[in-house]
């Protein structure tokens, strides 16, 4: 996308600085969750008290997702949401639905600046003219010829016992139905130094586990130059990042957030096989599960292949949990073509299908093919591929049956107040487990744990049997860290 040169009058300097609370209110993808993290830190470290999403702040600073027509809805919820908890708040709306759409955002009444992806970790240092009316509304530079990368190691994600490692940028591969290429631009890998040094920060501060994550991490290394691109890759990648020490703070495990079937070389088999830091879990930007329908959608694999990918992994690493994003109702999909990826949702054991119904995203290929599928026939496949994944996620938890796992203790059951001792985790195969706990507690809520007390502690637990959503353990071994 070209630069945009706004030539809005700049804004009048009509309020004070805000010098109390700030709330990032953040949708899509764990990206962006890292992204505002980062922004939060800086925005803290110059003298603001951070407050949850969904409380009042002198400054909100929302961060978008456009991936979907109902992302793009989202957005503009939650812009209004935030001008409506405190008209005189100051708001600065970033994100991808800013970078595709930044004038509907800037017309939205009691939104002050608009800043795309190219500059958006630049906006803790851009505040202080916007309270000055320095800028101008809207504030979008070239996506593919600048961008803002990370300049600081973040220490921590506030409340979570897990967190977040951006380790490239972008995409490349420009499916037809996709607009985020667009709003993020080409593929850039960042330094594995650094990506490294933000690992063991983390770990250092007590997080147990590390989710890698980009916008398409089995490019990573692919923009390197040429005599490094064969040296540096996702597997070179993760086994630099095996090697980080833990004497003195615990274990850590590694866990994938998404990652193409074409990605999934042996390579990248062999490590997952042999080391058991990385999650036996795998989230596979999947698509379709017809070749045709894939070739249509411009994307990397086909049915053979993923069939392929997947029965080596499973061969490999017996115990694999899949997720994968399923898109349904894709222009000229058939019922006979949508039975291929509901198959495989059974055969490939899927059992979490993250399932979107189609939107046409103006701009991209596949909004201009004449056979778009009725919304009717999009909802009903829709609710056939839940269903199927819900078949194949009881199946593969009553399989959990038995084992037993080391779980990372994530928050206490939603139904503290009625039971405090009731806890959940999650294993590494990413079932959550809820679990009895008997230790003393400050509080009968949820959030009674402190941020320190809720990283880094595990559990060795039996899996008993399987509940609502999630398994049901007991104590089998060594107690929590």
């Amino acid at each position: 996308m070209a630069s945009v040169n706004v030539s809005f009058p700049k804004q009048p300097a009509s309020r004070a600085r805000p010098i109390q609370s700030v709330a990032f209110p953040t949708l899509g993808c764990k990206v962006n969750a890292f992204e505002s993290e980062l922004m939060a830190e800086k925005i803290v470290g110059d003298g603001y008290h951070r407050v949850p999403d969904g409380q009042q702040a002198d400054l909100y600073v929302i961060n978008t997702c456009t991936v979907t027509a109902e992302a793009d809805r989202q957005a503009r919820q939650l812009v209004r949401r935030a001008v409506r908890q405190n008209p005189d708040a100051w708001v600065v709306v970033t994100g991808c639905y800013a970078q595709m759409h930044p004038q509907t955002c800037a017309e939205i009444p009691g939104v002050d600046l608009v800043v795309g992806n190219s500059q958006k970790l630049d906006i803790p240092e851009l505040l202080d003219d916007l309270y000055q009316g320095n800028l101008p509304p809207i504030l979008l530079k070239d996506i593919d010829r600048e961008i803002s990368l990370p300049d600081q190691l973040l220490q921590g994600f506030e409340g979570h016992s897990r967190a977040f490692v951006q380790i490239q940028q972008g995409c490349d591969q420009g499916c037809t139905f996709c607009i985020i290429h667009t709003a993020r631009g080409r593929n850039r890998s960042f330094s594995a130094e650094m990506i490294k040094r933000q690992c063991q920060r983390l770990i250092m501060n007590g997080y147990g586990e590390i989710v890698i994550c980009g916008v398409d991490i089995g490019s990573y290394g692919a923009d390197f130059k040429d005599s490094e691109s064969d040296q540096v890759n996702l597997s070179a990648l993760l086994r630099s990042l095996l090697e980080i020490k833990v004497e003195l703070n615990g274990d850590y495990r590694l866990r994938l957030s998404s990652i193409d079937p074409a990605h999934i070389t042996d390579e990248f088999i062999d490590l997952l096989s042999n080391n058991s830091r990385i999650c036996p879990q795998l989230h596979l930007s999947l698509q379709s599960a017809n070749s045709l329908i894939l070739k249509r959608m411009k994307r990397r694999a086909t049915k053979a292949l993923i069939y392929d990918r997947i029965g080596a992994l499973r061969a490999a690493v017996p115990d694999l949990v899949l997720s994968a994003d399923i898109l349904v109702g894709f222009p000229t999909e058939s019922e006979a073509h949508f039975s291929d990826t509901l198959l495989a949702i059974h055969e490939l054991e899927i059992a979490y299908p993250h399932v979107f119904r189609y939107s046409p995203r103006p701009g991209t290929p596949a909004a201009r093919i004449p056979s778009q599928v009725p919304i009717l026939a999009r909802k009903q496949r829709a609710k056939a591929a839940r269903e199927a994944g819900k078949e194949v996620w009881k199946k593969v938890a009553k399989g959990q049956t038995g084992q037993h796992k080391t779980v990372l203790v994530e928050s206490a059951n939603d139904k503290a107040h009625i039971n405090p001792d009731w806890m959940v985790g999650r294993a590494a195969n990413y079932f959550p487990v809820k679990f009895q706990d008997t230790f003393p507690v400050k509080s009968s809520r949820p959030e009674y744990r402190s941020q320190k007390d809720q990283k880094c502690r595990w559990v060795d637990l039996e899996i008993i049997g399987v509940g609502d959503n999630t398994l049901l353990g007991r104590k089998s071994g060594r107690g929590l860290c």
